[in-house]
């Protein structure tokens, strides 16, 4: 009897996240059962290639949300699983894991109103803090996502860590930090530091299925335009 979480359905769901085109890749892992699919999209989160990666995390939105439509509580058990992978007793790092929190709540409002707490708590010092350099990316990464639909979400205290990043060594960080502040709705350009505005470092955002190379300085100044980069 074959396994139900076997090789060729890993190989099956790899194929798929190459798919061009952002629709057509969701609806072939749609064909996927989704007890299946979970559990293969979590290993695609530590690819390599940061595009295979992003773009499984941006399927594992799409399917924890449909899941918690049909069953809150195996919803609840993917979201518990991605806070586990961020645990430090899990002996892992977690890659992608705040990043796909972010795309499952933006996508599923009723999953938000339990777990948005706990992913604004992986930024606060008081909470429970990411202290990983490179996984603050994915903190920034997934609360600047979640607030693409949740604008008015941003508490006091989250939106001071937030300008706080604006003034960090990693030009990806300030850069995440400017899209979660603009996501929010909060981007005042005549507030932002000025290293902010002139800042020429270029870097890779994810919008929807592909990259972009951006300049931050023009993320910035595209805040007159009140762009959002869910």
């Amino acid at each position: 009897m074959k396994k139900p979480y076997g090789r060729k359905t890993k190989q099956k769901v790899g194929k798929i996240l190459l798919e061009p085109h952002r629709e057509t890749a969701m609806e072939m892992l749609r064909q996927i059962p989704d007890e299946q699919l979970v559990g293969h999209l979590f290993s695609h989160f530590y690819h390599k290639d940061e595009l295979i990666k992003f773009r499984s995390i941006a399927a594992m939105g799409v399917l924890g949300s449909r899941v918690g439509q049909k069953n809150m509580e195996k919803a609840r058990i993917i979201l518990r699983r991605i806070m586990w992978n961020l645990n430090d007793e899990s002996g892992g790092i977690g890659w992608g894991s705040p990043e796909a929190m972010g795309e499952i709540l933006y996508h599923s409002p009723e999953l938000a109103l339990e777990f948005k707490s706990i992913l604004f708590s992986y930024l606060d010092p008081d909470g429970n803090y990411i202290e990983h350099k490179a996984l603050q990316r994915g903190v920034l990464w997934g609360i600047g996502t979640y607030l693409g639909s949740n604008p008015r979400d941003l508490n006091e205290k989250t939106k001071g860590l937030l300008f706080g990043y604006l003034h960090s060594s990693d030009p990806v960080k300030r850069g995440y930090a400017v899209r979660a502040l603009m996501n929010a709705r909060c981007f005042d350009c005549s507030l932002v530091p000025e290293n902010i505005m002139t800042d020429n470092h270029y870097i890779d955002v994810f919008n929807n299925w592909n990259f972009t190379a951006i300049r931050i300085s023009d993320m910035a100044l595209s805040c007159e335009n009140q762009e959002i980069f869910a």
